[in-house]
């Protein structure tokens, strides 16, 4: 079931993102044509800023959700209701702390957008913080959709929201190129989607509206506590690595550079995105599986996670090496390129690097190994800024992003490896890194025969750069699966696959039959 649940949700979320793909260039080009590159700053800059007020949700909702993987397994419906009541309790606190911080950043937004030619920014700014704040009040249920493992039912929501809040916007844009308007809509359809998504989750699962009798016991309530608060430090760290990039941009370069970069940010994070549509609707069963099964079955499992996950990334790595840049070049013009290549290398090996820890801590993170390396995020930070705000002075753009870089190779890169190994695996960490070089060197010889060939050709028009992505896409998937052919965890993958799809064919043929 764990299997077949992950694959359920992996093709709606792989379905839903292609749409969305689809549509966000389709505004992204209608953006920035009717109200131009300082809005698409804006864009980014508030987004960046109110992300830092989050923090602690993301704190709270991943403790909760490791604590109802054992009850959800076990059908402890008690457990489960006592659990949602104190989650929706939670959040309606957070909910009402982080519109008054919000409101609190007010006096402070000249400093982010002086020399904006940007009209209403305080209304604009405040729209954006309602638009945070909404989801908080039906999260919960979205959440519990998740760990049940039916997160395919969220994904088809978001999916039909998507293309009617797109295409509203694009028609806003078009027709008025009015940006509150365009901001307005997101509110209405957010609160709209969290009303559906509860009424779905009480009609599914009538008894999380039964009343709930008893109280969150104390040894959960102190893990949740613990583990809330390790989260919380290593989000806080994470915010300053991943979520001052637009500040320290719009401070120490430009809003127009912070506008040209959000269109490299925006391809990198489909590209992110379309892979954690994989990883992130299998995470819940790696949940299930920590919670039910043997070490054996554990270490066996993460090994074709961790062999997946560097197909996917190694894979989307080398693309875009090869067709970021051309790709905006035909699709914006060469105004909003960089022409940096240090700065594109960077930005892919950051990539890289942090998809290729998606394996590891997933483990880490349903494991509950939350509070060992809860600073870890916080080191690395002080670290990136210290780094950035010297590199920035001597490389510009290119000095923040490998401030970055680096800051991840001196903590995460291998503490995160070393707490999943030790604690968990009893295994040792070299295990981890002779691996990791291993699968490393192979994309990286994928990667030299991929520009042996497409050496040859100019990427200077939509005929070359289909060759470009058809080459880079397909050569080295065909360079993996002769070396990966014959392992076990391609095997296993493969048999999974195979199986489940007979399954489900044979389902479809049944319902067939009886209709």
């Amino acid at each position: 079931m764990r299997s077949r649940y992950s694959l359920i949700n992996i093709t709606a979320g792989l379905t839903n993102q292609l749409i969305i793909t689809m549509l966000s260039f389709l505004s992204r080009t209608i953006f920035i044509q009717t109200l131009g590159v300082e809005y698409l700053g804006i864009n980014g800059l508030f987004t960046n800023l109110l992300a830092m007020l989050t923090l602690a949700e993301a704190g709270l909702g991943a403790s909760i959700m490791y604590s109802l993987y054992k009850p959800v397994a076990d059908n402890d419906y008690m457990k489960i209701r006592i659990l949602m009541k104190f989650y929706r309790q939670a959040y309606m606190v957070i909910a009402a702390i982080v519109f008054v911080l919000g409101l609190l950043l007010f006096p402070f937004l000249d400093f982010f957008v002086k020399g904006a030619n940007v009209e209403d920014v305080e209304l604009i700014y405040f729209i954006f913080l309602l638009n945070t704040v909404a989801p908080y009040f039906y999260i919960h249920k979205n959440s519990f959709l998740n760990v049940a493992q039916r997160g395919y039912i969220v994904t088809a929501v978001y999916t039909v929201s998507s293309i009617v809040t797109a295409v509203m916007k694009i028609a806003i844009l078009s027709y008025t190129q009015n940006y509150l308007l365009y901001l307005i809509i997101d509110s209405v359809i957010t609160i709209a989607n969290s009303i559906i998504l509860a009424v779905m989750v009480n009609r599914m699962y009538p008894y999380l509206r039964e009343k709930v009798e008893g109280k969150l016991d104390e040894i959960t309530k102190g893990q949740i506590t613990t583990n809330v608060k390790a989260i919380v430090i290593q989000n806080i760290g994470n915010y300053l690595l991943f979520g001052t990039e637009h500040l320290l941009i719009a401070s120490f370069v430009s809003l127009v550079a912070v506008g040209i970069y959000s269109n490299y940010k925006m391809i990198i994070d489909i590209a992110r995105t379309f892979i954690n549509q994989v990883f992130s609707n299998v995470y819940h069963s790696v949940g299930n599986l920590v919670a039910n099964e043997s070490m054996g079955k554990i270490i066996a499992i993460y090994k074709c996670y961790r062999l997946v996950n560097f197909w996917l990334y190694s894979s989307l790595t080398i693309v875009l090496a090869f067709t970021l840049e051309p790709f905006i070049n035909i699709w914006l013009g060469s105004d909003f390129l960089f022409n940096q290549e240090a700065l594109l290398i960077i930005l892919l090996l950051t990539f890289y690097e942090r998809g290729m820890r998606n394996s590891i801590s997933a483990i880490k993170t349903t494991a509950g190994l939350f509070r060992e390396d809860q600073y870890a995020p916080l080191v690395q930070a002080g670290i990136s800024l210290l780094f950035a705000l010297v590199l920035v002075q001597f490389l510009g753009i290119s000095g923040i992003f490998l401030g970055h870089f680096l800051s991840a190779l001196f903590v995460p890169f291998w503490f995160t490896p070393y707490v999943v190994y030790k604690k968990l695996f009893k295994l040792p960490v070299r295990q981890y890194f002779t691996s990791y070089l291993s699968l490393m060197l192979i994309g990286l010889v994928a990667y030299l025969l991929t520009k042996i060939i497409l050496i040859q050709f100019a990427p200077v028009s939509f005929a070359t750069f289909l060759i470009y992505l058809f080459v880079s896409l397909v050569l080295p998937n065909i360079i993996y699966i002769l070396v990966f052919y014959r392992t076990e965890e391609f095997q296993y993958i493969l048999k999974m696959v195979l199986t489940l799809l007979r399954r489900l064919q044979a389902k479809r043929r049944e319902r067939m039959l009886s209709s």
